[in-house]
């Protein structure tokens, strides 16, 4: 069975992060994606320049057309933009209990420039993380969400305060091999990868949606989050780069 994916999150028109990273990884994995797309942006693979959301009556009625047609497998969450949007989120995962989600915290684009119209940390962490299966933030991300700095004392605080796992990456950090942590209720579990010679645009996003195809696939979450690692590896290694800017990961 092709696992149906809801997918909320903005667009990028220079193709490489985004709604478009997200169809390009679910469809890799098997799965299909229906989108809400919170926000059109200003970007290309260099930096962001600007970005205007959605209306929220808008997503309303793209939701409930959606919602009255498809059943979905999972969900998976990137940038939010305001705390409208993020009350908006919070209303329609209500609609879909035990669906499995996955949120990437957007708070900023990989190469640059914000992707916020506000302070979005305490809501995201209070309201909308609790009913997220796992959230995948980077390591500047987790700082942000939890006020602490160690990775260790990060993922504990976000597994505290949301009451669910969370998977932070380690790809901002100035080391030889890439280190992902994903802290669950349970403990730590940690894999290690080949650090690549380039920075990638639409990394984050890839590796949240290849978790929640996986999980819409019923794998289960210290599964997908292991198998989605390797598929992210894998698009990485074949990454191309269309611009002057960032690398765009191979997601086939």
């Amino acid at each position: 069975m092709k696992p149906n994916i809801l997918v909320i999150a903005g667009h990028d028109p220079s193709g490489g992060a985004g709604i478009h990273a997200d169809i390009e990884a679910i469809r890799a994995l098997g799965g299909f994606a229906s989108t809400l797309i919170t926000g059109l942006t200003v970007q290309n693979s260099q930096n962001v320049r600007g970005f205007q959301l959605t209306d929220i009556a808008l997503l309303e009625q793209q939701a409930d057309a959606l919602l009255e047609d498809v059943d979905y497998q999972a969900v998976k969450i990137g940038m939010t933009g305001s705390v409208a949007i993020i009350e908006f989120i919070v209303r329609l995962l209500d609609r879909l209990p035990g669906v499995p989600v996955v949120l990437d915290p957007v708070l900023a684009a990989e190469a640059g420039g914000s992707l916020t119209s506000e302070s979005l940390a305490d809501i995201m962490l209070s309201q909308l993380a609790p009913r997220c299966e796992v959230m995948t933030p980077n390591l500047p991300e987790a700082q942000t969400l939890s006020g602490k700095t160690g990775v260790q004392d990060c993922g504990q605080a976000l597994v505290t305060a949301s009451g669910q796992a969370a998977l932070i990456t380690g790809t901002h950090d100035d080391t030889e091999l890439v280190t992902n942590h994903l802290f669950t209720a349970a403990g730590e579990q940690t894999w290690q990868w080949e650090r690549l010679p380039h920075s990638y645009h639409g990394s984050g996003c890839t590796l949240a949606s290849s978790i929640a195809c996986l999980r819409g696939h019923g794998e289960s979450l210290p599964n997908a989050v292991a198998d989605g690692q390797a598929h992210v590896d894998h698009f990485l290694r074949n990454a191309f780069r269309p611009g002057n800017g960032q690398h765009v990961p191979d997601r086939r």
